[in-house]
């Protein structure tokens, strides 16, 4: 018996034997008087047995007959062994006319010891990690493409740091501020560039960034023999770029890691979005243009306090032109001809300062992120090409409004040269002297 039909037991006999009366039994079992009063009766008849379910012991109505669930059991074992049970119910439906739920053809097979074929890995003991104690110590990065506009325009990606366009969106760790945002037509390199130069133009320069494995932050090239021996493997742009402002950059193994911007993409979406229709945005100027007013206030309602006080941005350095720094940067080697070779484009080198030619010299091509292409050679400008239109660029995408000639050579006057004077040889020139000199007599002495 269970341990509610021994309590029923025990108040129904004390009720029987006049130790208390049915209204305090009623009470005690939490029942009514009247159905109290139906099972003393019982219990007078049948004794304890009457406490007991009547259906206790017979096989449910609803209950797989025998038969299937050997026929199941028999097909799972010769045909659908590696069937997982959400297929197995519909395949037993439609070939064999037996309907079965999930949940049965589950308790059926672990009652047989046959599992199912997927095998799922057993979860990951995960802890938070606890926020970094100041500002600029930890930014973590990450695009969103999302229809900000509602179809009121082009689709764009928000870039962030908390700090958001695509949306690129940059969160600082321990204050969860959007420290910049910026949205842009897609995800690209250009649009990190400009974000970064933007916080450490404002802030400073962050320790450390956060970002998922994506192409823009991790190079997919294999390193070379050379690279390999070297310690040097292959970096994209932007990992170049963070290597010469020495801020270290942090490869995610998995979204779960940067949840904290993941979630902020998910409450911009939310907010963002219907800023932007209130304020009836439809292109991607009039986008970024909200932005500006958007942030402070949405910073002031999300923020928080860090744990320290102060900031760990780096100041700007000293001398330090962000046109050297925020750009791309590639390395060409000068042909025979003083040209090289650039996005399909073929670019002549003038002479310059340093040398008159530059053939077989390595250069490096300088794309900043106004459109000008700078072809620069131990530091010092070569020659500068304007884009047809300025902006931020593409990488390996450039068009010059125009292509300048080299200046010509400086042509010279030469004097005619005077007509040559016949030279004529001295009387002893060995040319005057005879070629066959007569034999001494014989008979001659000496």
């Amino acid at each position: 018996m269970t341990s509610k039909e021994l309590k029923r037991l025990k108040v129904l006999s004390d009720v029987d034997a006049h130790a208390m009366t049915a209204q305090e039994g009623a009470d005690m079992l939490e029942l009514s008087l009247r159905h109290v009063r139906r099972l003393l009766r019982a219990y007078r008849l049948q004794g304890a047995a009457a406490l007991a379910h009547g259906n206790r012991g017979r096989p449910s109505p609803r209950r797989i007959p025998q038969a299937t669930r050997h026929k199941i059991l028999a097909l799972i074992e010769q045909v659908y062994r590696d069937y997982n049970d959400h297929h197995l119910t519909e395949v037993l439906a439609e070939d064999h006319a037996i309907r079965i739920s999930r949940s049965s053809l589950r308790r059926l097979r672990r009652q047989a010891g046959l599992g199912t074929p997927r095998k799922h890995r057993p979860p990951k003991h995960r802890s938070r990690r606890e926020r970094y104690p100041r500002s600029g110590m930890f930014l973590q990065i990450d695009g969103s493409r999302h229809d900000w506009l509602e179809n009121r325009g082009p689709r764009l990606s928000l870039i962030a740091a908390t700090p958001a366009q695509q949306r690129r969106c940059w969160v600082d760790d321990a204050t969860s501020q959007v420290v910049a945002a910026l949205f842009r037509e897609q995800e690209d390199a250009a649009g990190y560039f400009l974000l970064l130069r933007q916080i450490c133009q404002t802030h400073g320069f962050p320790l450390a960034l956060y970002a998922d494995q994506h192409t823009i932050f991790q190079s997919p090239k294999q390193p070379t023999l050379a690279q390999e021996l070297a310690g040097t493997p292959p970096r994209s742009q932007f990992g170049r770029l963070v290597d010469e402002l020495h801020i270290r950059l942090i490869p995610a193994l998995s979204p779960q890691a940067k949840g904290r911007i993941e979630r902020l993409f998910g409450t911009l979406q939310d907010r963002l979005v219907k800023a932007l229709r209130r304020a009836g945005a439809h292109t991607l100027e009039e986008a970024n243009r909200l932005l500006l007013d958007f942030l402070p206030h949405f910073n002031s309602r999300f923020a928080r306090l860090p744990p320290q006080p102060g900031s760990a941005y780096l100041p700007w350095p000293t001398g330090l032109r962000p046109q050297d720094v925020f750009c791309f940067k590639y390395l060409r080697t000068v042909s025979n001809d003083n040209t090289l070779s650039f996005a399909g484009h073929v670019l002549p080198i003038p002479p310059g300062p340093l040398l008159r030619s530059y053939a077989r010299r390595q250069v490096q091509l300088h794309h900043d992120l106004e459109g000008r292409l700078a072809i620069c050679y131990q530091g010092h400008h070569l020659v500068v090409y304007q884009p047809l239109k300025a902006g931020p660029p593409r990488v390996g995408k450039f068009t010059p409004a125009h292509v300048p000639t080299p200046p010509p050579k400086p042509t010279t006057v030469r004097k005619p040269k005077p007509a040559p004077i016949p030279h004529k040889p001295a009387p002893d020139h060995p040319w005057r002297r005879p070629f066959i000199v007569s034999a001494k007599p014989k008979n001659s002495p000496g």
